[in-house]
This record gives structure tokens, sequence and C-alpha cells, in this order.
């Protein structure tokens, strides 16, 4: 990523130092605000609290280490100008663009195709009579609900729309109160005049930003191919948006859960597929070709990661729960999942720091494997530093850019 040298990447990676001294090039004033230090007076007294302490006074720079998340998705609306405009703020060397498509197959930055309801207005617009399912209200046992597509919508129609928090208020019995159910420790202050975008509109925003990108291919709400635009169409379409642009490929981390989508890249589009990251989720789903797993059970790794890396598969990117365990003195250590992958020379990129919320109960899903050991918003740098040091992760996507910009300034990543 883009001093995605990230640490030992520049030797195995030529091309990487023109991405960097792009990076060191563009950006503007960076700033981590208040949310670093916060977590750090939360920390538990000791070396890591000390070390973190003794950098308070070093000037903000860019990381590729620090990957933002949908943006700065904490506190502003997901895939909207102003979040990507955030997290490069706070000192993302990456940001992320999720991508999907419209009914006229242009492609647009959206969690998922068919979020439409919990993301944006559409359902209190002169739109909602296009959504895939109208609103229904929540009656007796059923909870209220939506679904409403990008693809249900032309590019012009999509820009009509105004985003919000990502939430929905499962007992509406109003359009207008499904617009509600933001969690507590997120905030609306910032959704006023957001702005969502297209795809090839971040890809001039996140340069002008002096950022690089990883943007993801979602799969698909509806049925493929669509209208004659096939999977491969897709992924293509993706990647040309960048060479139009004139954007290196040295610049670009394309992911996908689908291992489809990354192995048409490393045979259509070898520069792209050189960093191509398969985003791993066999702990709930699989296929012919992938298996469900155990993150400490290699036995169960299907395919297993040599295999994965004789794929030309060079980048994979798990939960960060499942990078990690506990050992018998309660300590996070690599997991099993971990250490196979970096024997078979994968590198390794990790999600999402700070989308769980206070983490006083265990940290939710994203601390699952490591719940006795987290205790406070303070074990936010605890977890990061186990996956920096522990397990040598090259890039930790978060909600809120800075506290991972901090945290790789500080330790010199």
């Amino acid at each position: 990523m883009k001093t995605m040298t990230l640490l030992a990447l520049a030797t195995a990676l030529p091309s990487m130092a023109l991405a960097e001294s792009h990076m060191e090039a563009g950006g503007g004033a960076l700033s981590y605000g208040e949310r670093p230090f916060y977590l750090i007076d939360a920390m538990e007294d000791g070396a890591l609290k000390d070390k973190l302490m003794s950098c308070q006074g070093q000037t903000p720079a860019r990381s590729a280490f620090s990957i933002a998340h949908r943006g700065a998705a904490l506190m502003l609306p997901e895939h909207t100008r102003q979040s990507y405009v955030a997290g490069a703020r706070q000192g993302a060397g990456i940001v992320e663009c999720d991508v999907t498509f419209t009914a006229d197959k242009e492609l647009v930055c959206r969690h998922a195709q068919n979020d439409l309801a919990t993301t944006t207005n559409i359902l209190v617009s002169d739109l909602a009579g296009k959504c895939t399912t109208p609103f229904t209200a929540a009656a007796g046992e059923e909870d209220a609900s939506a679904e409403c597509r990008t693809s249900d919508l032309t590019l012009a129609e999509f820009r009509e729309l105004k985003p919000k928090m990502d939430a929905s208020n499962a007992k509406a019995t109003t359009a207008e109160e499904f617009q509600g159910g933001t969690a507590p420790w997120r905030t609306e202050l910032y959704v006023p005049g957001a702005e969502v975008m297209t795809h090839a509109e971040s890809i001039a925003l996140i340069d002008s930003l002096g950022a690089d990108f990883t943007p993801e291919l979602k799969s698909a709400s509806v049925e493929m191919p669509y209208d004659g635009f096939s999977q491969g169409d897709y992924a293509q379409k993706m990647i040309d948006e960048y060479k139009d642009a004139g954007i290196d490929p040295s610049r670009v981390w394309a992911q996908s859960f689908n291992l489809d989508d990354i192995k048409y890249w490393i045979e259509n589009e070898p520069e792209f597929g050189a960093q191509a990251v398969y985003l791993d989720d066999r702990y709930e789903a699989e296929d012919d070709d992938e298996g469900l797993i155990d993150a400490n059970d290699p036995a169960t790794f299907k395919p297993t990661m040599q295999e994965l890396a004789d794929m030309g598969v060079n980048y994979i990117a798990p939960p960060m729960w499942m990078l990690v365990t506990t050992d018998e003195a309660g300590e996070i250590v690599p997991s099993a999942y971990a250490e196979e992958a970096k024997a078979a020379g994968l590198e390794i990129i990790t999600w999402t720091l700070e989308r769980s919320g206070p983490l006083a109960e265990g940290g939710g899903w994203y601390f699952q494997s490591v719940e006795q050991a987290i205790d406070d918003d303070g074990d936010t740098y605890a977890m990061l530093d186990a996956l920096a040091q522990k397990v040598g992760v090259k890039g930790v996507f978060s909600d809120w850019p800075a506290t991972v910009t901090y945290y790789a300034n500080c330790m010199g990543l």
C-alpha cells in the first residue's frame, strides 16, 4: 500500500517506489484530532502506552498502513465525498470505495448494491417507488423492512439521493421513522451536505488528496449476467476506470470476496492482479472452490494458503479476529491462520478497527477470538499492536483512520 513498501514490500514489488513518492507529494495538512489521545489515556499503564504517549508531539504523516474503511465511517456517512476527505485528512494512505453498479451499468460507491434503504434518504424521496421491496412497517413480531438497490436507479437518479449514517429503526411504522436507528456511539452531526459518489469521481478525489486506492468489487444483488453485463465485464470495468484515469497499478489494491474475481485480475490484468486482495469470508461462506474454515485448524483450510499463493494470490484480508487468539496467559497471539498465511508468503491486510463501538464488553464480532483480553477502549491499541508486531499485517482498515495513522507514525511503519 503506498508506503506499502509497508515494510519489506518495496523489494518484492519495485513499482511501489512510485506510489510512495506520490504519497509524499500529495495531501495537504493532516490532523490526528482528539481520538487517538482519548484511546491512549484509556490504556493500562505499560510499555505500549509509554511509547504511544512519547509520540504526542509528532507531526502527522500519511501512512499506507492506515486504510480508510469506507472513508471515516465512524462519524461521517460512508462512501461520501466528505467521508473520503476526512479519512485522507486523518492520514490514511489508502482510501476504500466499495464498487457496485446502477441500472445503466455505471459504477458507484456503496457498501452493497442493496443498501440504499439504510444509507440514503430514498424511502422518503420521490424515488421510493423504484425500490425492489417497498417499505413495510413493523407489526407484531415482524421488524420494519425495505430493500432498495442501486440497480433500481439510473446514475442520474442515484445522484439525487442524500446519504445518511448507515442505520434503520427496526420498530418503525413509517418510512420517516425508518430513517433513524443510528448507534449512540456514532453521530449524525456530519450528515447535512454529504454527497454520493461514482467510482470514477472517487478516483479523481482520492488522487487529489494524495492517497491511494483499494476498491472492492461488491457481489451483485441482481442475477449475473445483468442485461448482458457479465461478472467478467464488471471486474474489468472497475479496473478500466483506473486505466482511463491514468492511475499506476502500483497504487491500486483491488479487492473481492469472490476468489474468481481475484483470479480474473491475475489472468487478465496482471499488473493489477499482482496487488489484488482476496477478502476472506470463509468463516461463514463456502462454495465448490472455498470451504468453511476454523482459523486455528489448518486442516480445514480450503484452499490452503499455499494453494492460494500458487494461484498467484499475493494479498489476503480476513477480519481481525481470524488472525489472533489468546494464549494460556491471556495474551493476544497469532492464530494458526496468520502463521499459515505468513509461511506461504502471503501479505496480510485486515478489517475493521473501530467498527465495534465501545469495547467495555469484549469488543463484539471483530474481537470475538480475543474477548477475554478486551476490557475497554484502550484495548483498541492492544489489538492494533498485536496485529502489527506479532502478526505482521501490512495494513489495517479503520472507521476512524487517525487512530491507525498515529500508531503507524509512532512505530515507524
